[in-house]
């Protein structure tokens, strides 16, 4: 199979910056005004941006996906629980951007709201469709599709940025809106980085420098995010508009605008169903004699497995990944999915935890539960730190909650652990 280079490592992670639900959840900065919410947007990325580096290090280097590492602190059922819940966001996230770019390309034609066969269902058919077309290229044979799609990206978000800043950002006040914390603004910052744990090692496995490509990855993400939310936060203080269909309509891009709008919201969702896919394969093991290939056979010298566990069930990437993005179509085209606070939230909660558990298991105690049924240790320490985030989001903490969970579950993992390596000496 092809290896990623860098440079393809951060093409695939640009189009993930680029991002409708990126910009949106940028305008819920405004009421900051531009100087305090930048603050607050660069505060959140750096401490997102550090776990996911982190994260996309351990699947680079064990050369596992996301899920599969979520094993060696968790152990097989433990991986299994944590894949399970990681698939359910995926399709959620799939619905919501789905949804994003349906109803902001509905607006730029004057579409109706509601119902099958509006305006905002076709949409929801045309995103998808071509997600489809993604999938079915595969993540390793974009090529010049990628370069194309991010190159025609860069230049018309450039030329979005120069629309919304012409007017000069120093002097603007803040916008009017629901009041916001600098804390709760720091953790809706680091909050889509998170959301990019438990998949960033799915990509940086398939790296040819998993180091490099983890990097090039996680500082370009990072980067176009900010960027994104930069974006939205300055519509909503510059030109009023929180729906950045309407400051594309406005500005008269015509079919520039509709670029932007489908094209970001394909190369961001497709990653979503992809990964959904590599989750879900996880679920499932296939026997030791039960090769992935159908020409394989079994190894010289080894019985072949009798037809029961040949026949062993598996999810297949590819087929789920369709599955998920057509679902992902039904739920957009049936649901409205204008606030996605709580769902970003609900992620950091479970994810965040998670990969505390693993950066204490693999880069201090280093620890393999792999071929353990379950480490109920770890995921007691998990369960704490899922409680924990949940309890210390009413509290109003100047660099939100994510960061202090984190610090706490990662001691609370390696003192359980010393504790239990101890014991066993």
């Amino acid at each position: 199979m092809k290896k990623l280079t860098s440079f393809q490592s951060a093409l695939i992670w640009f189009g993930a910056g680029v991002s409708i639900a990126e910009i949106l959840t940028g305008t819920y900065f405004a009421p900051l005004g531009f100087a305090k919410g930048l603050a607050a947007i660069l505060t959140g990325h750096v401490i997102g941006c550090v776990m996911m580096f982190l994260a996309g290090i351990i699947g680079g280097r064990t050369r596992r996906s996301a899920m599969e590492t979520t094993k060696m602190s968790f152990g097989k059922k433990g991986g299994a629980f944590f894949a399970a819940l990681n698939v359910l966001q995926l399709v959620g996230w799939t619905a919501i951007m789905i949804y994003d770019g349906a109803d902001a390309t509905k607006s730029l034609f004057g579409g109706s709201s509601g119902g099958l066969l509006s305006g905002s269902f076709l949409w929801c058919l045309v995103i998808g469709g071509l997600i489809l077309f993604w999938i079915a290229v595969g993540i390793t044979n974009l090529g010049i599709i990628n370069q194309i799609s991010m190159s025609a990206l860069f230049i018309l978000s450039i030329v979005l940025s120069a629309i919304i800043f012409r007017g000069g950002a120093g002097s603007a006040a803040p916008a009017a809106g629901d009041a916001i914390s600098f804390g709760s603004a720091v953790e809706l910052a680091a909050a889509m980085p998170l959301s990019w744990l438990p998949l960033i090692s799915d990509y940086t496995r398939e790296a040819e420098k998993p180091v490099a490509a983890t990097a090039a990855s996680v500082v370009t993400y990072g980067l176009i995010s900010v960027w994104m939310y930069v974006i939205g936060m300055g519509s909503a203080i510059y030109t009023g508009e929180s729906n950045i269909a309407n400051v594309l309509a406005a500005a008269g891009l015509g079919a520039a605008a509709l670029v932007i709008l489908i094209l970001s919201t394909v190369t961001t969702t497709f990653l979503d169903a992809w990964s959904a896919g590599i989750s879900a394969e996880s679920l499932t093991e296939s026997s030791e004699a039960a090769p992935e290939d159908a020409g394989e056979t079994a190894p010289a010298g080894r019985k072949a497995a009798p037809e029961s566990a040949r026949k062993h069930f598996r999810f297949d990437g590819r087929k789920t990944a369709f599955a998920v993005t057509i679902l992902g179509i039904v739920l957009a085209a049936l649901f409205n999915m204008d606030d996605i606070t709580p769902f970003l939230y609900l992620i950091g909660s479970v994810f965040a935890p998670m990969i505390a558990v693993q950066i204490a298991d693999y880069f201090i105690l280093q620890q393999d539960h792999f071929e353990e049924k379950s480490s109920v240790r770890s995921m007691l320490v998990w369960a704490a730190g899922f409680v924990l985030y949940r309890l210390l989001m009413r509290v109003d903490l100047p660099l939100g909650n994510t960061l202090p969970d984190m610090l706490i579950t990662t001691a609370l993992a390696v003192l359980v652990g010393k504790l239990a390596a101890g014991k066993n000496r």
